[in-house]
């Protein structure tokens, strides 16, 4: 397949006329496709008809390179604006990884009656390409997910037991992970079944979120691989106090780094790799039964072996958004100060947020 490479080297610093009014300090600058063709595919999580994105993609910034050009140095985000199995199976390719041993596939069962949550037909292909379990753990909080029996019961529901074998990692307790590096937490409390999987494959619908900002890969291996006694240590910052009301830094902070305590078990990433699905953008995370209904068009899938570049990459596609397209949600990210968890993820050495973007599409 012919790709186009696509790459820009960041200042880390603020940039004006794609930031404007962020309010946070040593934002990279981004990378946008400079195809004016691109397509953009109306799916609700899973494969329906496409239309023409009458808003393409477009940054000023963006720089053509041949494969000799690309600097091996910067993690690499590939992309497809084809929102289908055969599209997320092709962005999944394009990092040339080869899962070893036990394989697990991470994701967000959503939380009913009416969440977002990928659908099992969008990802049916690469997770039987993998020969994956689907992997989740309980939540925190009440809800048809807090308990074992009634979250089996979600994940039949929507049908991810229908596509693989499933398992909630966390029936059975937590295990600890050591945090190294960080300034919140010392451990981090996972799944007690975490350790039973040899290589993760992490699929994340990108979206708004009412506490974090925005949700992704970040979100996904350290709230959503946290146990539910994990993820009240993550809210609240690793002091044990409350959920709700701890220290908003502190509670970002922690996610980067209970993260990069699951990276850094996974041989430093090297058995972990991340795709993000961005569609039915909302406002409002998976966990949230009735989220609110999105005011932007769909952008693509991206994929990545690094956690920060990817979720960098998917923030930056939503700020490029013309015409206000995506106002809500890029309110919603500064209102929470979610940039921060990649300054600190980057900071403590999870990723980069420096990133080279390549198109996989023709």
């Amino acid at each position: 397949m012919k790709k186009r490479f696509l790459s820009v080297f960041f200042t880390l610093l603020l940039l004006p006329t794609l930031l404007t009014g962020c309010g946070t300090q040593n934002e990279p600058t981004t990378v946008g496709l400079e195809n004016k063709d691109q397509t953009s595919h109306n799916v609700a999580l899973s494969v329906s008809d496409s239309k023409k994105n009458d808003d393409p993609i477009d940054s000023q910034n963006s720089i053509t390179t041949s494969d000799s050009q690309t600097n091996s140095d910067i993690p690499t985000v590939y992309m497809t604006s084809d929102i289908s199995p055969e599209g997320l199976m092709s962005v999944y390719e394009a990092l040339d990884w080869t899962p070893t041993g036990k394989v697990a596939v991470k994701l967000s069962t959503g939380e009913p009656p009416a969440s977002n949550y990928l659908d099992p037909q969008l990802i049916k292909d690469v997770v039987e390409a993998v020969d994956g379990t689907i992997v989740e753990c309980n939540t925190a909080y009440g809800g048809s997910r807090s308990e074992t029996a009634m979250h089996y019961q979600v994940a039949e529901d929507h049908g991810f037991t229908e596509i693989a074998d499933f398992q909630i990692l966390d029936e059975n307790g937590s295990m600890t992970l050591p945090v190294e590096g960080g300034s919140v937490l010392t451990e981090n409390y996972v799944g007690a079944a975490f350790g039973d999987y040899d290589s993760y494959l992490v699929l994340s619908h990108f979206k708004g979120h009412a506490m974090a900002g925005y949700g992704g890969a970040i979100k996904n291996i350290s709230i959503g691989l946290g146990s539910s006694e994990g993820k009240a240590w993550i809210h609240s910052g690793g002091t044990g106090g409350s959920m709700w009301g701890g220290e908003q830094d502190a509670f970002l902070e922690a996610m980067a780094e209970a993260g990069k305590s699951v990276s850094d078990y996974l041989e430093n990433g090297e058995r972990i790799v991340y795709v993000n699905v961005m569609n039915r953008l909302s406002v409002d995370c998976d966990c949230d039964g009735n989220p609110a209904e999105p005011d932007m068009h769909d952008i693509g899938i991206l994929a990545s072996t690094d956690p920060v570049a990817l979720d960098q990459a998917c923030i930056d596609l939503v700020y490029e958004q013309k015409d206000g397209d995506g106002a809500s949600l890029v309110k919603r990210i500064e209102s929470r100060n979610g940039l921060h968890t990649l300054e600190h993820a980057e900071e403590i050495g999870l990723g980069s947020r420096t990133y080279n973007l390549v198109s996989i599409d023709e």
